[in-house]
């Protein structure tokens, strides 16, 4: 094992050390450090197995790593441990790579692996998880049998778990076999393998006046198809307390306003919209929900939509078909002719 780490460790050295003319690496001015940032201990005797030089990470020097990396220095660190007695013990790779994480405080962790990701029982990759979600998985795998995933999987997943559990923000398990993976992972919005999170990357909440340009950007397009009633940025900005949002990983992804009625005791549902790319998934129902929740907080009764489009959306959630006579009255002198909107009502239980 130390034979083979140290030649995969010169070789690692050597292709960061390029920097020829005309070549991806031009002036590349690169310096490596590596060396016994990591402690181990022995794993010992395990089921009447004595694991001899087999260990685990007992510590990361994190102060020392972080100097380097200040210095502007890459940290190069092996699956191979030392001990305050003078050995060298055998690690795994997620263990090192976790446990180094945690202690850096990271903000992300990347696993390389030969799959695409995390994979369902039903072999579907998931693009995101939770920690409860992923130990879940784990849990049915350990009832079930592994079927559908990999070992890679088996090894990295519970490391990525541990990681974002002590500190680290996301975890990464991306294929080490697309060219740019990476990149891509990082720089799209869907990724193209597996990000485990902590907590849950999308929230409902109430609007504030700095998600006013985000709202903008998820209504115009269709305020253009004449399916939202045109709002500027003024009225909305007056009318932001009035609205909630739908949040995935910092986007504003959905939004709802609630105008209430108090002596009606009635609300009226609006400008309710989730982005394009982020449809089918049960958004529109989890948003609505959130809002009928809000409503009864209110103190209201019911609630009621004016829709030109998606009648049969609201239909299919408990609303029924009104007339205009039905609302409020200072609704009543503001209804829109031209427009000519269906009115849907429904009783909050």
């Amino acid at each position: 094992m130390k034979e083979a780490n140290g030649a995969v460790r010169v070789e690692i050295e050597s292709l960061l050390s390029m920097g020829l003319i005309n070549s991806p690496m031009a002036g590349a001015d690169i310096r490596v450090a590596s060396g016994n940032f990591v402690t181990a201990k022995p794993l010992g005797v395990r089921e009447g197995v004595d694991l001899q030089h087999t260990g685990e990470v007992r510590k990361v020097d994190a102060v020392g790593i972080q100097k380097r990396l200040d210095d502007g220095e890459l940290v190069l660190l092996s699956p191979l441990g030392y001990s305050p007695t003078g050995e060298v013990f055998n690690l795994t790779l997620e263990d090192v790579a976790s446990s180094a994480a945690i202690a850096l405080d990271a903000d992300k962790l990347i696993f390389l692996m030969d799959s695409s990701g995390v994979h369902n029982v039903r072999g579907e990759l998931l693009r995101e998880m939770t920690t409860d979600k992923a130990n879940n998985l784990l849990r049915h795998i350990d009832q079930k049998g592994a079927q559908q995933i990999t070992e890679d999987e088996l090894y990295y997943l519970p490391a990525a778990v541990r990681a974002c559990g002590q500190g680290v923000a996301r975890t990464h398990l991306i294929s080490r076999h697309v060219d740019g993976a990476i990149l891509q992972e990082l720089f799209t919005h869907d990724g193209i393998g597996t990000m485990v999170t902590e907590d849950p990357l999308e929230s409902l909440r109430p609007a504030d006046i700095s998600d006013v340009g985000g709202i903008l950007q998820l209504i115009e397009p269709l305020e253009n198809e004449g399916i939202l009633v045109r709002r500027g940025r003024e009225r909305l900005e007056m009318e932001i307390h009035h609205f909630y949002v739908m949040e995935h990983d910092g986007k504003i992804i959905g939004c709802a306003a609630l105008y209430p009625f108090k002596q009606e005791r009635t609300a009226e549902l609006a400008c309710m919209a989730i982005h394009a790319s982020f449809r089918r998934g049960g958004r529109g129902d989890r948003l609505l929900a959130y809002c009928e929740q809000q409503a009864k907080e209110l103190g209201m009764r019911s609630v009621f939509v004016l829709t030109t489009r998606t009648e049969h959306w609201f239909l299919e959630r408990g609303f029924l078909e009104t007339d205009v006579a039905t609302l409020p009255g200072e609704k009543q002198q503001l209804y829109n002719l031209q427009r000519r909107s269906k009115v849907f009502s429904k009783l909050l239980a």
